[in-house]
């Protein structure tokens, strides 16, 4: 008999089956709920991943070889952040006077295949525009005849031993800045039978230029006092310049201040 205020059969044979599905149910925490990471969610990074690194490396690889690879065909493409903080490494191609060359470029030397792999131009034909006009810093050495202008003495001896020493060579030029001629001045090292040399150093004790003497815009590379110890060497010994009779000598700098009245 079915009650008529009560729940049919089929209810009460419904109510074990709800009962059974909440029991299979249990309460999950917070924490549980986050799991773990599913790892198809990096599938798209781990496609960019390759993509991202091999641009990271083309960046690196463009800003080292701007900074330390790319040549440098002149003075007036000397970024002025590589003064004091940068160094030049190339072969002299010519001797200009006595305390300046021009230098060709050549940044990584050997081991970037310059002088084997990569030519070196040799002829002034080929040479024009593409090197970098170099003035010894802290030295001044006899002025050659120019401008109409009479040699000073010891000045043609002064630019063979410079041809001499550096010409042909490579060398490491220390940078300071870029003078009124558009030269960059610099500290200058030679290798000579397996020993590095400081240029204007070596000139200096060889009589052959003196410590450079203008007030302002003089660069030494804090090398001031080396430079005059060996000038004073040089003139008790009397080399070079300084074999000559004192009361007719006439330093580089006083040369030039001289002329500079006249000219003006």
């Amino acid at each position: 008999m079915v009650w008529p205020f009560g729940s049919s059969s089929s209810e009460k044979d419904a109510k074990p089956e709800k009962h059974e599905d909440q029991s299979k149910r249990r309460s999950v925490t917070w924490s549980e709920s986050l799991g773990t990471a599913d790892p198809d969610h990096y599938a798209a990074a781990k496609q960019w991943a390759p993509t991202v690194l091999f641009s990271l490396a083309g960046l690196s690889a463009l800003q080292l070889y701007a900074n330390y690879l790319q040549r440098i065909p002149g003075a007036a493409y000397v970024r002025p952040n590589f003064f004091r903080n940068r160094s030049l490494f190339g072969k002299v191609t010519s001797v200009g006077d006595g305390d300046g060359f021009h230098l060709f470029h050549t940044p990584g030397g050997r081991a970037v295949g310059w002088g084997w792999l990569r030519k070196i131009p040799e002829r002034r034909k080929e040479l024009k525009d593409r090197t970098i006009s170099i003035r010894i810093a802290g030295v001044d050495a006899p002025e050659l005849a120019h401008f109409g202008r009479p040699v000073q003495p010891f000045a043609v001896e002064a630019h063979k031993w410079l041809t001499s020493y550096v010409g042909n060579r490579n060398v490491r030029a220390y940078i300071y800045k870029r003078d009124q001629y558009d030269r960059i001045i610099a500290t200058v090292y030679v290798r000579r039978f397996l020993f590095r040399k400081n240029v204007g150093l070596e000139m200096v004790k060889a009589g052959l230029a003196t410590t450079y003497e203008a007030k302002t815009g003089a660069e030494f590379g804090g090398l001031q006092k080396v430079y005059e110890r060996a000038e004073a060497k040089a003139k008790r010994k009397r080399k070079g310049m300084w074999s000559m009779d004192p009361s007719k000598f006439e330093s580089p700098r006083e040369y030039k201040s001289k002329w500079a009245k006249q000219d003006t």
